[in-house]
């Protein structure tokens, strides 16, 4: 199975991309560099958990520690695009290794507000002051010489955004591939008809743009897959070829209440609203999570 690839840049202020992929969740982590000052950013990376022994451990993002060693690079940025519901972040943990500061989406604060009465946990923090900058829509940033710019694209989640460097999107869980795809809608605080104008956002973007998605489920069996372009999208992505507004909130309400959630999602919310901070230990030096019943009403059965 093809786990690696460097999608190399196009010219003067565009990025080399290399897409690492992580079978166990079909989660795409990225290290996007300048290739004129070695400066680069990491973008979604995992933190490994086992959830049938509790076990975790940080393969992919010394995977990711090692690359950029070979490559010569240095960390600029940890880069998350949304609280993820179906791995750990491994923001923090590389954050501790790298000393690079941590971003995510001014949104997750509602996120953090949202998740904390679901979890009962009065004395979590939700001011986003787990990570170092919070982005807003329009901003923008440096790696290296590469201009970077963030669009604020909710609709999966409150808080999702797409990291656009150079002529590359980050397009998270918005789009999947040309042969399968939109993302969900139905987590707490998502929304079909948001999720709708934030990949009409995403597709004004000129049409060469190459676009990087969160993950890749394979469909047909073939081969991993997490790079793509706008005209390959609106080519021949099934969900969005000639489909109104109003067509693609019925798909999504209709698909959507078909899915089970993610089988990670109660265990990695209460991690990633804390930007990939595992719980705290005890008394007796464990740490434990914490996984509400009946939290998610309506939420379909396998």
């Amino acid at each position: 199975m093809k786990t690696f690839a460097l999608s190399q840049h196009k010219g003067e202020g565009t990025p080399d991309v290399a897409g690492f992929y992580d079978p166990r969740t079909f989660s795409v982590q990225y290290v996007v560099s300048d290739p004129a000052t070695q400066q680069c950013a990491i973008i979604d990376p995992v933190l490994d958990y086992d959830e049938k022994s509790g076990a975790t451990a940080t393969f992919n993002a010394d995977e990711l520690l090692a690359y950029i060693e070979q490559a010569g690079l240095s960390v600029a940025w940890i880069l998350d695009t949304h609280p993820h519901a179906d791995h750990f972040s491994a923001a923090h943990y590389l954050q501790e290794k790298t000393g690079a500061p941590t971003a995510i989406g001014q949104h997750v604060t509602k996120v953090q507000a949202l998740w904390k009465d679901i979890y009962h946990w009065p004395e979590m923090p939700t001011d986003g002051r787990q990570w170092d900058t919070l982005f807003a829509e329009g901003d923008t940033f440096k790696i290296g010489k590469l201009d970077a710019r963030v669009l604020y694209s909710p609709g999966h989640t409150l808080a999702s955004i797409t990291y656009v460097v150079g002529d590359t999107a980050f397009v998270h869980d918005t789009l999947f591939q040309p042969d399968f795809g939109t993302a969900r809608a139905d987590f707490p605080g998502g929304s079909a008809k948001a999720l709708w104008d934030s990949i009409q956002q995403i597709l004004s973007l000129p049409d060469h743009t190459r676009l990087f998605t969160g993950h890749d489920y394979m469909p047909d069996d073939r081969e991993p897959q997490w790079q793509s372009s706008v005209a390959e999208q609106r080519a021949h992505n099934p969900h969005l070829v000639g489909k109104s507004q109003d067509d693609y909130i019925a798909l999504r309400h209709k698909r959507d209440s078909e899915l089970p959630m993610p089988k990670l999602i109660l265990h990695a919310l209460q991690v990633n609203t804390q930007g990939g901070r595992l719980p705290e230990p005890e008394a007796n030096g464990k740490r434990y999570l914490k996984i509400p019943l009946d939290a998610l009403e309506g939420a379909a059965w396998e």
